[in-house]
């Protein structure tokens, strides 16, 4: 007989879909099965499944070792050993945390991590076999033992708002069930506002909030920015739907940069929207494309940059957070600002 006791972040969904989690090679109808012929009890009594789950609560599982071990999506290794996927999971998330090098933590409680996302790393992993920010989130509780494998079994923290590969700055994320569905929720809701700081090219002195609509090519994975003409005319031909944005922006300062024609701007931009790629496409759009931009910027004038300071990609850094009035357990962000300084390079071209 095997005994599990429902933690806090297993707690509040149904019985069947935890012991789907716990035995995920095993059928529902088998599941069911065990239910009712009291093979698998909750708190001592028999269940159906349809049951909410608190914190605390009893499973029984009255089953042969080998059956429990069958359904529990264990795999054979090439040497014939036979692991669990999760067992396989915390090698994964170990690996990451090793690897990954730049990664630093901006604020932790019991809910909530809030990460630096250095350029070039993935925020989740988009195929098999890929290591992402999220990996390592996982591989960094293991490592502080707020996490055991266990308890990735039926519970798996989560990044909660993507920045593209080459975009840095913070990442949110939740490590508790609670933390995940807040976040998802305010995130969802624009309850916190998203500031992003970025280096474009020429001259701006104003602030602006722009707005637009944004058709994405699936085939290309760019977006085109249409004024409100633009988009009447399309809809009616094509009828097809496209995403509204708006985006504004408040200029920091201007520099005249040395081996560059033209001066640069660095730009506060708060993303009222979020869509893919919709700051770079935005501020290209009105002839102000990020430095290092190479699908929506100047390629002759990112030459020089590269040459110059080694720019390789687009200078697109989220800087801050400001959070809502929140209540407990998260007062500790409630009003709260979280800032992560600009990278180098920001300074290294704007000293030059």
């Amino acid at each position: 007989m095997r005994e599990i006791i429902v933690k806090e972040n297993e707690a509040g969904q149904r019985l069947d879909k935890l012991l789907h989690k716990i035995l995920p090679d095993a059928s529902m109808g088998f599941l069911y099965k065990m239910l009712r012929k009291k093979n698998i009890v909750w708190n001592g009594k028999r269940a159906d499944g349809s049951e909410k789950t608190v914190a605390g609560d009893c499973i029984q599982f009255f089953l042969a070792e080998e059956t429990f071990e069958k359904f529990s999506g264990r795999i054979s290794l090439s040497n014939g050993k036979k692991v669990s996927k999760t067992t396989l999971k915390t090698a994964e998330y170990q690996r990451a945390f090793d690897s990954f090098q730049g990664i630093r933590v901006l604020y932790e409680d019991q809910n909530v991590l809030l990460l630096h996302k250095p350029i070039g790393i993935l925020s989740q992993k988009a195929e098999a076999g890929e290591l992402s920010l999220n990996e390592w989130m996982c591989g960094y509780l293991l490592k502080k033992h707020r996490f055991s494998e266990e308890d990735f079994l039926t519970f798996r923290p989560s990044v909660c708002n993507r920045l593209d590969r080459n975009t840095s700055g913070i990442v949110v994320c939740g490590i508790s069930l609670a933390g995940t569905q807040k976040m998802n929720a305010l995130l969802k809701e624009r309850s916190v506002h998203k500031f992003y700081r970025l280096l474009v090219k020429g001259r701006i002195t104003q602030q602006a909030h722009l707005t637009g609509y944004l058709h994405k090519d699936e085939k290309t994975n760019m977006v085109r920015v249409l004024s409100e003409k633009q988009y009447r005319e399309l809809a009616e031909q094509k009828k097809r739907v496209y995403s509204r944005i708006e985006t504004k922006y408040v200029p920091i300062m201007t520099r005249k940069v040395k081996h560059v024609q033209e001066e640069i701007s660095l730009l506060e931009v708060e993303l009222i929207t979020g869509k893919t790629h919709q700051i770079r496409a935005h501020l290209s759009s009105i002839g102000h494309p990020l430095v290092g931009d190479p699908k929506y910027g100047d390629l002759k004038w990112n030459e020089v940059f590269f040459r110059e300071f080694g720019i390789k990609n687009q200078l697109l850094h989220a800087f801050r957070l400001e959070f809502p009035k929140l209540d407990a357990p998260f007062e500790a962000l409630s009003h709260r600002s979280i800032v992560d300084e600009m990278p180098i390079e920001y300074e290294q071209i704007l000293k030059s």
